[in-house]
C-alpha cells in the first residue's frame, strides 16, 4: 500500500500550492495552456527558457506529463517570463530533430535533470515542442 496521501499522488500539492508560488517568480518560465478536459487555463512553471540556435523549445524532462497532454490538445498557449506574456503555437517535433534538442537540453541543464533521465533514459521519452510566437 502506498504511504503517500491521495492528494499528494494526484499532483494536488504541485498544482494548487507550489505552481502558483513558483509561477510568480520572475526568473521562471511559466507555460499557460488550456486544460484538455475543462478548457480552463493551467499555469505550469517550467524553469528557465531553453533555446537552440535562436529557437525556443519546451522539453518535457518528465515525459508524458499533464502539461504535455494539454499542449497537444490545445495546439498552443502562452508563455510568461519576466512579466511578459507571449502567445504561441506549439509544434511537436519528432525523430532526429527531437533527439538533437533533448540532447542539447540535457547538456545545458546538467545535473538538475539527471533524475528525469535516470527514470526515462530514452530520448524519445521526452516530448519536445517548438514555440512559434503568434504576433
Amino acid at each position: 500500500m502506498d504511504a503517500e496521501p491521495r492528494y499528494v499522488r494526484s499532483g494536488f500539492v504541485m498544482a494548487r500550492l507550489v505552481n502558483p508560488v513558483v509561477g510568480r517568480l520572475g526568473g521562471t518560465l511559466v507555460l499557460i495552456v488550456a486544460g484538455r478536459r475543462t478548457g480552463r487555463p493551467r499555469a505550469v512553471p517550467l524553469g528557465r527558457p531553453f533555446e537552440v540556435d535562436g529557437v525556443r523549445y519546451l522539453v518535457a524532462g518528465g515525459g508524458e506529463t499533464q502539461w504535455v497532454r494539454n499542449l497537444r490538445s490545445a495546439g498552443g498557449g502562452s508563455i510568461r517570463f519576466q512579466g511578459v506574456t507571449t502567445r504561441f503555437r506549439a509544434v511537436e517535433i519528432e525523430g532526429a530533430e527531437r533527439d538533437r534538442i533533448v540532447t542539447a537540453y540535457r547538456e545545458k541543464q546538467g545535473r538538475t535533470v539527471d533524475g528525469f533521465f535516470r527514470q526515462l533514459p530514452a530520448l524519445a521519452d521526452h516530448p519536445v515542442f517548438r514555440v512559434e510566437p503568434i504576433e
